[in-house]
């Protein structure tokens, strides 16, 4: 594997009580790199998602981010190099539905100190940029679940993060509008130089990704290298 790496999981475990999640997962992505997780529900995928974002402490192994040992930090620590580094995109996008589109896509940079007028400019070229400006104004629940996710994209890269982490980005949606949001993903991604984990069931989203990694019974068991 080439380039710097970015974030890493060396022989992770956890468990939820008496359910074993991940059995000793290890995986690594680099700078800039584009890579699909996959698996069958069940695999450990969102779990080990969740230990590579820091939302989850791992009962033993080590996450690694930019060289920073993670698992081994207090959660506020966690929380704020995630807000730092990381950008983060859900299913259902997780949008906070009480702001607008536009406010949504602000709040990282705000809650980075970074000045209203300037979260709001940065803000609005992403969202130009996803072709979807003219409903920043608009709460969640007035616009498309396409417009909503592509929102949820924006608001992942707006701090120019190190790594974006997906789970199921797409899998609420249609397929022509699945492709219309993976396609902005990957792209705006790699135009900022972030490395972007997906975690998917669809080989046509895979398709779109660098690397293939699958996941079973809680650990990696193939990664392979997608040639373009």
């Amino acid at each position: 594997m080439t380039g710097t790496s970015v974030l890493a999981a060396n022989d992770v475990h956890l468990s939820y009580g008496d359910t074993v999640a991940l059995r000793g997962a290890s995986l690594e992505l680099t700078s800039g790199e584009r890579v699909a997780l996959m698996g069958p529900s069940g695999s450990g995928k969102s779990s080990l998602l969740h230990c590579l974002a820091g939302i989850i402490r791992p009962d033993s192994g080590e996450v690694t981010l930019e060289g920073t040992r993670v698992d081994t930090l207090s959660e506020r620590v966690r929380s704020r190099l995630r807000l730092e580094r990381m950008g983060v995109v859900f299913q259902f996008g997780d949008l906070v539905p009480e702001l607008t589109l536009v406010e949504n896509v602000m709040l990282p940079l705000q809650l980075l100190g970074r000045k209203k007028r300037e979260a709001r400019l940065t803000a609005m070229d992403l969202l130009a940029a996803l072709d979807i400006d003219d409903v920043a104004g608009k709460r969640t629940g007035a616009v498309s679940g396409g417009q909503a996710q592509r929102a949820a994209v924006a608001r992942a890269l707006v701090h120019r993060p190190a790594i974006v982490l997906a789970d199921e980005p797409t899998g609420s949606l249609d397929t022509v509008t699945a492709e219309v949001v993976l396609d902005a993903m990957v792209s705006l991604s790699t135009q900022l130089g972030a490395a972007l984990l997906v975690i998917t069931h669809d080989n046509l989203v895979a398709a779109h990704l660098d690397r293939h990694v699958e996941m079973r019974d809680g650990v990696v068991t193939r990664a392979a290298q997608v040639l373009r």
